[in-house]
């Protein structure tokens, strides 16, 4: 097979990089030149000159771990870059070699075997980092109000049967008091906003356990404030930031916000159903870019998203 450019294979690891450069010879086989480099920035510097002193003009790699990104950055503005799931370059068992492994995803790259990932532009791996990020604090969120749900019940504290939000404003309030030493049932009871569907009487019995608790509860109780101010700070954020990042495409933000959503049993909208909403517009767009260029077809993205079938 005859090679355009040529074409080097990198077996990435955490510390070291085995690197081939094909070269294609008169009887069709290929010969690599084989050299290893470290993984610090200096060894990435030394690895970009010497693929650039042997003209490789496409490089493909596996994504292993992270550990493939300071690779790429690297490498990006001058070579054309493959990354390869690390399945469909699966040598045979026994024995690890990492110059095989190069090779081996050269040989499968030319022959079109090797699943490719799709890694988006600088701007957009930027977009996703944000997003991944907040998304990854929502969770982080979840998990406190779970954990704060269980600690109140240890402590004979009913108040997520009175609220719909345990996090929202009258229960952080009333969470706020306990922390600082607040006893009284009906003085917490008295607290919240109003509209809240709980009566005073109802709130007041589930606040019972407020006596009981001890300076350690109270202390513990303090620390889980503390952390759901943070979440919400960075939460915020974050928030802030991705929105000033895709400024320039606000108006696909816009359009893509007014999506109706629907549960996935329904196979279409129905009259009613919310939009998607900024948040989910912004992440969309940070993972497929604001015109999902890169998916020739619209079967295709949802393949890619993992929604097919369905």
């Amino acid at each position: 097979m005859e090679i355009n450019s040529r074409i080097a294979g990198i077996d990435v690891h955490k510390k070291m990089l085995a690197v081939v450069v094909a070269d294609s010879q008169p009887e069709g086989q290929l010969r690599f030149e084989r050299a290893k480099f470290g993984a610090m920035e200096s060894e990435l510097r030394r690895l970009a000159s010497w693929l650039k002193a042997r003209q490789v003009g496409e490089v493909v790699m596996e994504s292993t771990a992270q550990y493939w990104k300071p690779v790429w950055q690297q490498l990006e503005a001058q070579c054309q870059l493959y990354l390869a799931q690390a399945q469909s370059n699966r040598g045979p068992r026994g024995r690890k070699q990492d110059f095989r492994d190069a090779e081996r995803l050269v040989r499968r790259h030319l022959a079109g075997e090797l699943i490719l990932s799709f890694v988006p532009d600088r701007e957009q791996r930027l977009w996703r980092i944000m997003s991944r990020t907040k998304y990854q604090l929502r969770r982080d969120r979840v998990q406190l109000h779970n954990q704060l749900e269980a600690f109140l019940e240890e402590g004979h504290i009913k108040l997520s049967s009175c609220v719909s939000d345990l996090l929202g404003t009258s229960s952080v309030r009333i969470l706020r008091a306990l922390s600082e030493g607040e006893a009284n049932p009906a003085k917490l009871a008295a607290m919240t906003e109003p509209g809240l569907r709980a009566t005073a009487e109802q709130l007041q019995d589930a606040l019972q356990g407020a006596p009981r608790l001890s300076p350690a509860h109270r202390q513990i109780l303090r620390l889980f404030l503390e952390r759901l101010e943070l979440l919400d700070r960075q939460i915020a954020t974050l928030h802030i930031d991705l929105g000033q990042a895709l400024r320039a495409y606000n108006d696909a933000v816009v359009r893509l916000a007014e999506v109706p959503g629907f549960p996935p049993q329904r196979r279409r909208p129905v009259a009613g159903d919310p939009g998607l909403g900024p948040d989910s517009a912004q992440q969309i767009i940070a993972e497929v870019g604001p015109e999902a260029a890169s998916f020739p077809s619209p079967q295709e993205l949802s393949s890619w998203v993992g929604t097919c079938p369905g």
